[in-house]
This record gives C-alpha cells, sequence and structure tokens, in this order.
C-alpha cells in the first residue's frame, strides 16, 4: 500500500478535495485544510460508506483543559462525544510532586500509564491500605467508592484514566479539602479529638488550588509505606501491563487484560493492540458491549457496520477517541508508516470479541458459498483460528 492509496480523495493545488474520480467538486468556500488533512475519509468517504451513522471521533486536542499548579487535565465525556454512553475518559498530567487531590467517585477508575511515574494509593472497606510506583505501560483500578490518590514522581507524569460511565465528569469528584470546607468546624474537631483551632488553616472556597497541585517529591516507596492493622488489600489495584506476554500474530500483537488476569478490574476490560504497517485489526465485533478507543500512536483507518446497509469511515491519530456501538462490525487499518498503537476499552468483566473470518471458516462452506458466492478453494483456506491481526 502506497500513501496515496490511503485517501479516497485526491488534492488540486496541494489540498484535499471532496473529489471521488468523476464524482464531488473542489471547494470554493471557507475552509479548515488541517482538519481536513486529519480526516480525509470524513471529506471524501469511500463508495462504501452509505447512510447515516453518528459522530465516532473526538479528539483530545479539542477538548476543554483545566491547567492548575500541579499540572493538567481534560476529559471526553458523552458531552463531547454523545455516542459514548458506556464509558469516558480523561487525560492527566502531572508535574514532579504534584497531586491528584485525596479524593473518590461513584465509578470504578481504571488507568493506563503514558509516559513517566507515580506514587499511587488507596484504602478499602476494610481498612486495609494499598499503595504502590507505576512506571509506562502499569495500569491501575480503583473500584467505585474507594478513596485514592496519584502523584507524579521525578519525571512527573501522563496517563489515561476510563470511567465505567460515559456521563462521568472528573470536574464532579468527592473531594477531599471540599469535604473539610463543607464541614463544621465543631463537628470537625469533635470527629478527630482535636481543638478546632487545628483546623483554623483549612484551604477555602477563594483558594482552591487542590484538585491538582504542587507538592513535594516523596521518598522511596518504603519510607512512604504507613503500615495497617488490617493488613494490606487482598488484590492488588495495579497491574504490569507491559510485562505481560503478548498474542503475536503476522501483523503484530495483543494484550488482553481483564479480571481474569486482574482481578481489581471487575467493571472494565482491555486490549493494547499494535498494529504493523499495512496490517488491519481484522473484521470483527464485540457480541458483550460498546467499545472506547484511546489511539497512543500512528495513524488509523476505521469502519463501522452499523447495519441496515449503513457504514461511516473515520481516520484516527495518537490523542483521539474512537468509538464503535455495541455489536456493531468494524475494521481499525494501520495507514500509517510506522506502529499504530491503540487501546480497546470495555465495560465488562471480561474482553470478547468474533471474528469475521473464523466465522466464515467455521460455518458449513456451502451455506458459506450460497451467500457470497466465493470460490470453495478460498472459503477452505479461511482460517479457523482467531486471526485478530493481519497483513
Amino acid at each position: 500500500m502506497t500513501k496515496a492509496d490511503t485517501v479516497w480523495g485526491t488534492t488540486h493545488n496541494g489540498l484535499p478535495q471532496p473529489i471521488r474520480g468523476t464524482e464531488g467538486a473542489t471547494i470554493l468556500g471557507p475552509r479548515n485544510v488541517p482538519l481536513e488533512r486529519a480526516n480525509p475519509d470524513l471529506l471524501a468517504p469511500p463508495r462504501t460508506d452509505h447512510g447515516t451513522v453518528p459522530n465516532l471521533k473526538f479528539s483530545y486536542a479539542a477538548a476543554h483543559n483545566r491547567v492548575l499548579s500541579g499540572g493538567w487535565a481534560r476529559e471526553v465525556t458523552a458531552r463531547e462525544l454523545p455516542i459514548a454512553t458506556e464509558l469516558a475518559g480523561v487525560n492527566m498530567r502531572l508535574k514532579p510532586g504534584g497531586i491528584r487531590e485525596l479524593h473518590w467517585h461513584k465509578e470504578a477508575e481504571w488507568a493506563y500509564m503514558l509516559a513517566g511515574r507515580a506514587r499511587i494509593t488507596a484504602i478499602d472497606a476494610g481498612g486495609r491500605n494499598f499503595i504502590d510506583d507505576v512506571g509506562e505501560g502499569d495500569l491501575w483500578n480503583f473500584p467505585a467508592g474507594i478513596p485514592h490518590s496519584i502523584q507524579g514522581l521525578e519525571e512527573g507524569c501522563e496517563f489515561l484514566l476510563v470511567f465505567d460511565d460515559g456521563n462521568f465528569s472528573e470536574n464532579a469528584t468527592f473531594l477531599l479539602t471540599e469535604w473539610f470546607e463543607r464541614t463544621p468546624r465543631e463537628v470537625l474537631a469533635k470527629n478527630f479529638g482535636l481543638p478546632q483551632k487545628a483546623f483554623a488553616a483549612l484551604p477555602r472556597d477563594v483558594d482552591y488550588t487542590r484538585y491538582i497541585f504542587d507538592g513535594e517529591l516523596p521518598g522511596p516507596l518504603a519510607s512512604d509505606t504507613v503500615r495497617s492493622p488490617a493488613g494490606e488489600v487482598p488484590k492488588s489495584f495495579s497491574y504490569r501491563l507491559s510485562a505481560q506476554k503478548p498474542v503475536q500474530v503476522a501483523g503484530g500483537q495483543v494484550r488482553v487484560v481483564d479480571s481474569s488476569n486482574f482481578p481489581a478490574a471487575t467493571t472494565i476490560a482491555a486490549a493494547l493492540v499494535e498494529v504493523e504497517p499495512g496490517g488491519l485489526r481484522e473484521l470483527h465485533w464485540h457480541p458483550n458491549t460498546d467499545e472506547w478507543q484511546y489511539y497512543i500512536a500512528g495513524q488509523a483507518r476505521m469502519t463501522v457496520f452499523a447495519s441496515s446497509g449503513r457504514a461511516r469511515t473515520f481516520d484516527y491519530q495518537a490523542g483521539d477517541v474512537g468509538y464503535v456501538p455495541f455489536a456493531m462490525g468494524h475494521y481499525v487499518e494501520n495507514i500509517g508508516d510506522e506502529p499504530l498503537r491503540f487501546l480497546e476499552v470495555f465495560r465488562s468483566a471480561y474482553f470478547a470479541d468474533i471474528s469475521l473470518s473464523q466465522w466464515m471458516a467455521l460455518t458449513p462452506p456451502a451455506l458459506v458459498q450460497a451467500h457470497l458466492n466465493l470460490d470453495p478453494k478460498a472459503i477452505a483456506a479461511l482460517p479457523k483460528g482467531k486471526p485478530l491481526i493481519v497483513r
């Protein structure tokens, strides 16, 4: 495949145009060329696209960014991508020593470390605590209602958070400082067995900076550990996904993580997919839930088959969010010249997909031939295993 093959449209005077062969015409009015270049399959869709399919893409580059003393955070929820009702995502950066305030929320929090290192802490309802240092390629999962914190280590960090509710907002969490501010001082004193003057310096509304704020770098993990009388949590809240042996296939590799190998993650499953240039995450669908995607590196094209003859094609780059509603067929193709890396994330305890080629290979050949008029030899050559990624 050449780069020219990766765009269905054409160019005129060096600009992308909504033209397919003899169809379409040049743009005469105002236009946003950088946006058009990033979405060539929206500007000039392949002829196989048909009907009306909702938008299935939103870029973090277009999201509102909340910038504070210790870093920043930007989110993609059902507000930004209305079709994404099952899951929401937050992209967050912490400076060295930067702290994501002690907090909790009604939703489970699943995370993938994109860069750097962080220290995470939590306790469960049994008073058992957890503390760990996580680095690039590691995961964590805090079940709903579990209080926790995140702090950047020497090099700072950036990570992706995924929550099991599309309407979740990171700006609506239960914050430690806000609870203290909204509780009478005499109640705080009685609760903690301290004099009221001990709470005189609590942060006020006018100087709230604690959501993401500057902090001192923590010491070695061992020196920061607090021993609980109840012991440690029985299921680790972190997981070393990068250390997991991938499933190697001809066109790339896949690492799957769900409750079977990360028991703390009971509501979110995921696959880290790497597709070589020219490779294809095969035609498939998921029989259990919607798919929320995050593109880490490379360039991708995805066509989603929405039933009733409808289909729509989208282009994705690093930092984009993609979405595939429940049971819709799709593929993800690497259209760049570098490896494509992306996350498939699901609101489910387990990962599941159905391969189109495997379905055909395990169906009586005469039945397949009657539907598609394929050469019987071609049907016999279909792999009975699950390819996952093909060249």
